[in-house]
This record gives C-alpha cells, structure tokens and sequence, in this order.
C-alpha cells in the first residue's frame, strides 16, 4: 500500500478554469500545495493514480509524499472535489507538513465488538465518525478504534471514554470539559406499547376468523 501514498505531480504554470478543463480531459487532477509559510504552488497530477490512491481510507489521514518536478514533499490531503455523479476527482488541496511541527487533522474512528452489545438487544448510535486531533506527523494514526465491548444498554461514550494513541491528543478535549462530545451510544430496543399490542389483538382474531 505504500505506493499509494506516494504521487508523483508536476507544477502547472497554465491557470483558470480553462486551463483545469483541458487538464480534465487529459486524465490529468489540478492541485494545489500550501502551508508551511510557503507560497502555494499549482500542481498536475495523474487522474488515475489519484483515483486508485483515494479509494482507500488510510489515503485521507496519512502522512503522502508528493513528488513535485522529482523533489519529495510530505504533506496531507486536505480537501478534494468530485465530480457530482461521474469517477472523477475534480481538484485536491495539499497541505505541507514539518516533522517537527504538530499537525491537525481529522482521524476516523473504528468501532469495535459492537456485536456484544446488540446481542443484548441494543442498537449503536454513532454521533461522530472521526476525531479532530493533534500530533507530530510520526505519530499519526490512521484511524482509532473505538472499543464497545463493555459499553452497557443505555450508555454513552465520550471522547474522553475514547483511549487514543501515544502521542495524540483530542483538540476537543483540549478546549475543556464542555467539549467532551458523545461518540457512541448503546440504545435500548423500543419496546413495544400498549396501544399496539391492544391494536394487534383484534387484528388476530380477525385473521383466526377468516
């Protein structure tokens, strides 16, 4: 999989809309690469590179190396545009990143032995799907999983139930108490009310009759 993290791209000089439609047609994704305190830069890379690349979800939280013009540049995927209803990547947003600098980004969330608690009867609730967290690039995650094995019938986790790994940090969490969000909640199956249960007598009857 390491390939995929891995993109060769050249920087574009031919700007504008039309220059990104005739880029398009070509097989061709415009970029751009920013960050860092350094001035953006226009890039070209080949449509379907990317588009193997994107299918895979360590590709949207890993650390990527662009080859730009030959030179590497680690960097992270920050924003991507699709086409509304064809295969295409219209355009990618790069961010640089420092090995020496913390980075921020989102990490999705796995969630795991859920079956012990439906076999109870629950239904899972997921009230978020990734994690806005802080860490140095070596310590990026590519997702963190979240363990519902004694999670009870009724009960919520929140990001601070969640164990995250060594050297992570929840920029929620960060920000204080207040912010500690609901992740995943066990809920009780809906019982049935009395009402429906005086509903459906009469319907059996009916249907014994017949």
């Amino acid at each position: 999989m390491t390939d995929l993290f891995t993109l060769d791209a050249e920087v574009r000089t031919d700007l504008g809309k039309g220059a990104s439609r005739r880029l398009r047609h070509a097989d061709k994704v415009p970029a751009i690469l920013y960050g860092e305190g350094q001035e953006p830069v226009s890039l070209t890379l080949e449509h379907k590179n990317v588009f193997r690349a994107q299918q895979e979800e360590a590709f949207y939280s890993h650390v990527l190396t662009l080859n730009v013009d030959g030179k590497p540049v680690e960097c992270l995927i920050k924003d991507m545009q699709r086409h509304p209803f064809k295969n295409i990547v219209m355009h990618m947003d790069f961010i640089r990143i420092d090995a020496k600098h913390a980075l921020h980004t989102n990490a999705p969330i796995h969630f795991i032995n859920e079956e012990n608690v439906v076999k109870l009867g629950a239904t899972m609730a997921h009230h978020v799907t990734e994690i806005a967290i802080s860490c140095l690039p070596k310590d990026l995650p590519e997702f963190i999983e979240v363990d519902c094995a004694d999670l009870e019938v009724g009960q919520t986790l929140h990001l601070s139930d969640v164990k995250l790994p060594k050297g992570v940090t929840s920029d929620e969490l960060a920000k204080g108490e207040s912010h500690d969000q609901a992740v995943v909640t066990a809920n009780a199956a809906k019982a049935q009310s009395d009402d429906d249960e005086d509903e459906a007598a009469p319907a059996a009857e009916e249907a014994t009759e017949e």
